[in-house]
């Protein structure tokens, strides 16, 4: 193949998730053209990987069919997220190759998918059918990824995730306490299980451990002041560039997360990570979209907010730190 395009226009997590099956086309097909269709959102992943020869961004509220038609003239297009809009930005493309993939029970995508690809995997990943079945195995989306690519022949597997972070984007992290340990707040910290004062708690505790460096999501400006009173963080960071986040998170001995992009990011720069999954679809989540490819303990956020389940959750987290630190 000479021309090849790749498509993921979703979350910034999820694209770093990609960039083993991207380096695998990279590696498996060194002679072609590689393209790759991001969004204004997550592209900051792609913009330093010279696994892909060309970064096309595709503007919000463009019709991705139109976008795909625009587009014409590859051997193969692939669609590495299982959402409509990179399925039919592939489609669109009339590659003689055009591969995707969905869920088990989304039955609708599985019926209209075999009308914008011809090589379609079906992803056991659904969050019903885990929930019923414990013992139910789900590919990691890595894992998953990668056995897509091959449908295209791809099989050259590549199997580290990869973010470039260059020694200018180290600055603000040279500032930090030696080896802390890193929390990134995200919204489902405060909610659905878990509560601004317990998340105030874990922060706490992590501090008797090792200095504390909270990095702050801008959905969460508003809650920084609060961590900011309480003086348990040595440092509070807002409104990093995307590079000196990840910066910061290679610094840490470890990161503790909810479940966001933010996991991936650690596992990027191979930071040891606790993550605390929601408690609804568990099962899945956590098998899915866990840290992959560095140590790592797994939280289960309660499934209400009274002080019991707090309790449990908080000291959770904590012997999750202390385990990881070999406590």
């Amino acid at each position: 193949m000479k021309r090849i395009l790749l498509s993921r226009t979703d979350r910034i997590g999820d694209l770093i998730l990609s960039t083993p099956a991207i380096a695998t086309v990279r590696a498996s097909f060194p002679d072609a053209h590689v393209a790759m269709v991001v969004s204004p959102y997550n592209g900051v992943v792609m913009e330093r990987n010279d696994d892909v020869d060309e970064l096309v961004v595709m503007p919000r509220g463009v019709d991705p069919r139109v976008f795909g038609r625009m587009h014409r003239g590859y051997d193969a297009a692939i669609a590495l997220a299982p959402r409509a809009v990179d399925l039919q930005l592939v489609g669109a493309t009339r590659a003689a190759l055009r591969v995707g993939y969905t869920y088990e029970r989304r039955w609708f995508a599985r019926l209209t998918a075999p009308l914008l690809v011809n090589r379609l995997m079906i992803s056991e990943a659904d969050p019903e059918l885990c929930e019923r079945n414990p013992h139910r195995i789900v590919r990691h989306e890595v894992v998953q990824l990668l056995d897509l690519v091959a449908l295209a022949g791809a099989r050259s597997r590549v199997v580290t995730l990869r973010l470039d972070v260059r020694e200018e984007d180290r600055t603000v992290a040279r500032t930090l306490p030696t080896d802390p340990i890193v929390v990134h707040l995200g919204q489902r910290w405060f909610r659905d299980g878990s509560t601004l004062p317990a998340t105030l708690a874990i922060v706490k505790r992590l501090a008797t451990f090792a200095p504390v460096v909270i990095t702050c999501a801008q959905e969460c400006e508003d809650v920084a002041p609060v961590f900011e009173a309480a003086g348990d963080a040595a440092r509070l960071l807002r409104r990093l560039p995307f590079h000196e986040w990840a910066a910061v998170f290679e610094r840490a001995q470890i990161v503790v997360t909810v479940d966001t992009g933010a996991t991936h990011v650690a596992s990027a720069v191979r930071r040891p990570t606790v993550v605390a999954f929601e408690h609804r679809y568990f099962r899945l989540n956590s098998q899915e979209w866990a840290p992959y490819g560095v140590p790592h303990v797994l939280v289960r956020k309660p499934g209400n907010n009274n002080a019991a389940s707090l309790a449990r959750f908080c000291g959770d987290v904590e012997r999750g730190v202390a385990s990881l630190l070999g406590r």
